[in-house]
């Protein structure tokens, strides 16, 4: 039987699912794909809707009962971080003292993010603690660079291309969450979880054959360029190749003990400030015990 699969059209996921997606992993079973957003993925997780799926790990917390967390073939790193765009107005009004943008800024602004369960909203939700805007809105991904632009909203949350275009629509970077993220803990940026349902897939094959697709990615990267230009189609080829070389990466192969102490700290933190149910964690779940072997 075919295994449901639900990945982003994204660069980064077309690329490292592009063997498995097209029968050349050897043992592994026939996939059928399913494309969407992560905030829909996030949500159709819930309910147990696929059988392979990529999720934020801001999602976790909801999840981990039904599914175990591959180490494998998701989105973690450095200097990946999603970014907080403003006009570039807005941003040179609202500097701190020591010339860096602070806080405070979004105070009393509305802010355009990507979904309520993303990590990039929970990364955000972090950094603003002390002085969170007034309001938020869940925007389509794509929509959200040119709203802001056109002033309907004060600030947007983006992750993915986004950090290679925003100068396009005359927006500038308030804050690189990422950098923030990185300098408070020195841990890369969990950003987008390979799930595996419990009952349906067997978590140490699994990673096997996500691990042997990223293999087969990067030996022969021209074997994959057509099935990835196929669903980037609003994106120039040298803006695909830096979103691959960002977001696919060591950790893509192999999250370590660097990419669970992120994901612990992520959710640890995230826990202590009362923004997601305390959960024993990845590294404490069978998710580790079972798929970290493989």
């Amino acid at each position: 039987m075919a295994l449901t699969l639900a990945i982003s059209p994204c660069p980064n996921d077309t690329f490292v699912f592009d063997a498995l997606v097209h029968g050349r992993v050897p043992g592994a079973p026939p996939v059928e794909v399913i494309y969407a957003d992560v905030d829909v993925t996030n949500t159709a997780a819930e309910r147990g809707a696929f059988d392979l799926v990529k999720v934020s790990y801001a999602a976790l917390p909801w999840l981990l009962d039904d599914y175990h967390l591959l180490p494998c073939g998701g989105a973690l790193g450095r200097g990946c971080g999603p970014l907080v765009l403003t006009r570039p107005d807005r941003a040179s009004s609202g500097q701190a003292g020591n010339g860096q943008a602070d806080s405070a800024d979004l105070s009393g602004a509305t802010v355009a993010v990507p979904g309520d369960r993303t990590t990039a909203y929970l990364l955000f939700r972090l950094w603003s603690a002390e002085r969170p805007p007034a309001r938020i809105e869940v925007v389509p991904f794509h929509e959200i660079m040119p709203a802001v632009a056109a002033g309907r909203y004060d600030a947007g949350l983006v992750i993915h291309e986004a950090r290679f275009t925003y100068q396009r629509h005359g927006l500038t970077a308030l804050v690189d969450l990422g950098e923030w993220w990185e300098g408070d803990t020195g841990l890369p940026i969990p950003l987008g979880a390979i799930l595996a349902r419990r009952g349906a897939v067997d978590p140490v094959e699994a990673a096997g054959w996500i691990r042997e697709s990223v293999r087969q990615a990067w030996a022969d990267p021209e074997a994959s360029r057509p099935y990835v230009l196929s669903h980037a189609q609003e994106m120039e080829p040298d803006v695909v190749d830096r979103h691959i070389a960002l977001y696919v990466n060591e950790f893509t192969a192999d999250l370590g003990d660097a990419g669970f102490a992120a994901v612990e700290a992520l959710l640890g933190r995230a826990a202590d400030a009362g923004l997601v149910p305390r959960t024993a964690g990845p590294q404490a779940s069978s998710s580790r015990a079972t798929a970290w072997t493989s």
